[in-house]
């Protein structure tokens, strides 16, 4: 067997034959090369999904099994990556050249135990960019980081992977909490590398958005230790000199408000809130 590569680039795959083409070409486009590719096939079940995957060429690796969802699918790329370093990149996503290089000698300059991460480049149905800063606290109350990011495989493994359960999305939320809680540490590199295809029928925008407050509840509940008043405040009052998408007190209203009002008036609220979000604004900005 060849020495390992440096990093593992990990694909799930689920009747994706219409977007794997692209990411593939965006990963194989790459100027920095010691890499493998790694495409988990997730039960696919159309034709021209598992045609396409029987073709691939022997310089990518395909791992099948059952349908877990997405985040069953990601774990088992983890397990099977070969790279000291793995990203996870979904199959409607691609990367600007220059992905792998600025986001290796980023984590590499900074030592210790981070994790890191581009702007995002919308595409599809929206265009900008989605500038990300890191900010943990901000992160307790909406996933502000994308789920493209370079970490150790030894990260993964420290945080217990992602949550299999969790069929309805939010799973890269709920695992970044564990991560940061863990030790590990964020690092933006400030750059749009990074292309986001957003699609109304993605299962961001049709099912995990529409179920916000049932997902939120669930991630509440598995950390209720950090949701305890006293942590928040205590994390609240580290990382309120940190950058971040909006005020942190705003954030502390929200937690008011979840407290406060019953699931209905909550959804109500935070779909009020969606045409100010940092997603919607850039949107505007750029229409």
């Amino acid at each position: 067997m060849s020495a390992a590569p440096d990093i593992t680039v990990m694909l799930p795959c689920y009747n994706a034959h219409a977007f794997l083409p692209r990411a593939l070409d965006s990963v194989r486009a790459q100027t920095f090369r010691d890499f493998e590719i790694l495409v988990v096939d997730d039960g696919s079940t159309d034709p021209e999904t598992v045609a396409l995957l029987d073709s691939l060429p022997d310089d990518i690796r395909v791992v099948r099994q059952e349908n877990r969802g997405l985040a069953g699918a990601r774990n088992t790329g983890f397990r099977e990556a070969r790279g000291r370093l793995v990203l996870p990149l979904d199959c409607d996503d691609w990367l600007d050249p220059a992905f792998l290089a600025t986001a290796r000698d980023a984590l590499e300059r900074e030592g210790g135990e981070v994790f890191v991460f581009a702007d995002l480049a919308l595409e599809g149905e929206a265009s900008g960019v989605l500038h990300k800063p890191y900010n943990r606290f901000e992160q307790l109350f909406f996933n502000q980081l994308p789920y493209c990011m370079l970490m150790p495989r030894a990260a993964w493994e420290r945080a217990g992977g992602y949550d299999e359960t969790m069929r309805l999305g939010y799973e890269d939320w709920e695992f970044n909490i564990r991560l940061a809680g863990t030790g590990y540490r964020g690092v933006p590199l400030g750059r749009p590398l990074f292309h986001y295809h957003v699609s109304a029928s993605g299962m961001l925008a049709s099912i995990s958005r529409e179920r916000h407050v049932t997902l939120w509840r669930h991630i509440r509940r598995r950390h209720a230790e950090t949701y305890r008043l006293p942590n928040l405040f205590g994390l609240w009052r580290r990382w309120r000199g940190a950058p971040s998408v909006r005020p942190l007190w705003i954030y502390l209203v929200w937690d008011l408000a979840y407290r406060l009002l019953p699931d209905r008036a909550l959804t109500a609220l935070f779909r009020f809130g969606r045409r100010f979000s940092h997603s919607a604004r850039v949107q505007r900005e750029t229409a």
